[in-house]
């Protein structure tokens, strides 16, 4: 079985956290910017970490990830926390945010992903589940904070996350080591974001003439 072969228990745990840490930082740092307390903060930093994991694993039928494992909520809360500290003393740029929401959205593009092929979903199946445990929680975030969602109007969002997804199944079908196979997606999908970021790449738009 596809599960048995990737055995990325251990590596999903890992990218897990760093993506949930990642996710909650880039909300606190987004929050600053609105006149929110540290509890509001700390709501908006969980609502970004915890909600695209969160939907996958309703969607897949499994145990909401940080329901079985309070280690992802923990450290959500730590680096919600750790982040206003240190917004609170350090004057840091408006849009500094958008750095680690890259990193968390190419961690969790790869930890999601990589769930749904441990539980031998199809192909595109597994590759959709990386774009919502990547994406929905950076779409909560900006809601609350009365932003339009990055993925619907910024530059590459979600699909800078299915290019690593796709990539991602490809190199697990050819039983590339879910180390280097997490490497190169998450690499991607990085890279892909911030060369958006950078030199303002989008999809072309739609505006409905009256």
């Amino acid at each position: 079985m596809l599960a048995a072969m990737l055995n990325v228990e251990p590596l999903l745990h890992g990218i897990g956290l760093a993506g949930v840490a990642a996710q909650a930082a880039a909300a606190v740092l987004e929050t600053g910017r609105k006149p929110f307390d540290m509890f509001g903060m700390v709501v908006v930093a969980l609502a970004a970490a915890l909600g695209g994991g969160s939907l996958r694993d309703l969607l897949l039928d499994r145990t909401v990830f940080w329901v079985a494992d309070q280690s992802y909520l923990i450290a959500a809360m730590a680096a919600g926390i750790g982040a206003f500290a240190l917004a609170r003393v350090i004057s840091l740029p408006a849009r500094l945010f958008l750095l680690p929401d890259a990193l968390g959205l190419a961690l969790f593009t790869v930890s999601g992903t990589q769930a749904a092929l441990a539980l031998d979903a199809p192909w595109l199946v597994a590759s959709l589940m990386g774009v919502v445990t990547g994406a929905f929680g950076g779409i909560v975030r900006d809601v609350l904070c009365n932003e339009v969602p990055l993925i619907f109007s910024g530059e590459l969002y979600a699909t800078a996350s299915w290019a690593g997804a796709l990539l991602l199944v490809a190199l697990a079908a050819l039983d590339v080591p879910p180390g280097m196979s997490a490497l190169a997606a998450g690499g991607v999908v990085l890279a892909v974001r911030l060369a958006a970021m950078r030199f303002g790449l989008r999809l072309p738009t739609f505006i409905a003439r009256g």
